[in-house]
């Protein structure tokens, strides 16, 4: 059976090509000019391309489903080797701007959410991807494939730096080797070259492993999925707080290394008449002192079958400004993809559905 060679970082590759300078070569035709076949990778010797093609596949998904939004976003669903499937989002968040000759004066910005596990273990009660259960772990080149597959997609260049945001299907951090091992080889140089300050993981509260992230010391963003002020409510939402409550959540995030121009994002995602009143906007408030805060709030994204609702835009704005009006940095998270299933295992779901599974 082919191992998948975007499990591997330049280091581990180098231990079996030899000499060094081709794992370099290789690491070009794989994230720079994004070759999916090693016999056209021409620089490298024709018994090596050989020899790598006979042990190693590049890509081990397909892209099965693609839902374009009125407002750039797409949304893909990926099946796996063994016919499961994960989603992935590029979320456009400025579009290309042009001068007045037609040519470029600013490349688009892009961030990509992206799926670590096939399923979820957390079983938040706002969330479909939890309707399914946990099935499995994905590799780490599983998740650096989704990525590869929506610049080849898209033809984005390789200079073109996107944003990643671990907060597609599953919780990050119960998958944190995979994840860690997907965040060193974005980081790569001569990869894809993402920087770690341009990677957030975001999670769900596992306290101990928000530790064990702080001490591999990658360089990457935290975001906390919080949407809740108090442990009763969070319980309901988010039975994983019966393990992790908010005090110990709030102190791992104390002990998080932030770098001195970052903050650690808070996700609230708004209710209506659930958590979307000032009583929870003043808790709020109090559970962040002292903490280089950046507050989120997010419309919750309606789907079919859910017994919750999408608050008001006023009850949401009346909230942001009184965060702000105590000096808590706070945006309201700019709903994207609300005509293509943008709730997050909502593709997966219908395709499911669709197949009889």
């Amino acid at each position: 059976m082919k191992q998948h060679i975007l499990n591997y970082t330049k280091k581990e590759l180098e231990e079996f090509i030899q000499p060094k300078f081709r794992v370099k070569q290789l690491y070009g035709w794989l994230y720079n000019k994004k070759v999916t076949d090693f016999m056209q990778m021409a620089n490298l010797p024709k018994e090596l391309r050989k020899n790598l093609s006979e042990q190693f596949e590049i890509l081990s998904s397909k892209i099965v489903s693609k839902q374009v939004s009125v407002d750039g976003s797409i949304k893909y669903l990926f099946q796996l080797k063994d016919g499961h499937t994960v989603e992935a989002v590029l979320l456009l968040m400025k579009p290309a701007q042009y001068n007045e000759d037609g040519t470029i004066k600013h490349l688009p910005k892009y961030t990509v959410c992206v799926s670590s596990q096939v399923g979820c273990k957390v079983g938040c009660a706002f969330c479909l991807t939890a309707k399914g259960g946990f099935v499995r772990d994905l590799t780490a080149g599983e998740i650096v494939e989704q990525i590869l597959q929506i610049y080849i997609d898209n033809q984005i260049e390789s200079n073109r730096k996107v944003n990643i945001v671990y907060m597609g299907m599953g919780e990050p951090l119960d998958n944190l080797d995979n994840l860690a091992q997907a965040i060193r080889i974005f980081s790569d140089v001569e990869g894809l070259s993402i920087s770690p300050h341009r990677q957030t993981v975001s999670t769900s509260g596992l306290s101990s492993k928000i530790d064990k992230l702080a001490k591999l010391d990658l360089g990457v963003n935290l975001a906390i999925s919080l949407h809740a002020v108090d442990d009763e409510l969070r319980e309901k939402l988010m039975p994983i707080n019966k393990a992790y409550n908010i005090a110990s959540i709030m102190e791992a995030v104390r002990r998080f290394p932030v770098n001195l121009r970052k903050k650690v994002l808070f996700e609230y995602l708004i209710i209506k008449d659930v958590n979307d009143d000032l009583t929870a906007a003043k808790k709020l408030v109090k559970l962040l002192n002292g903490i280089k805060a950046k507050v989120n709030l997010i419309y919750f994204n309606p789907y079919e079958g859910s017994e919750f609702k999408r608050p008001s835009e006023e009850d949401v704005k009346k909230f942001q400004k009184y965060l702000l009006s105590k000096g808590v940095l706070c945006t309201i998270r700019e709903s994207k993809g609300l005509d293509i299933s943008a709730a997050c295992g909502q593709l997966r779901e219908q395709n499911l559905q669709g197949a009889g599974q």
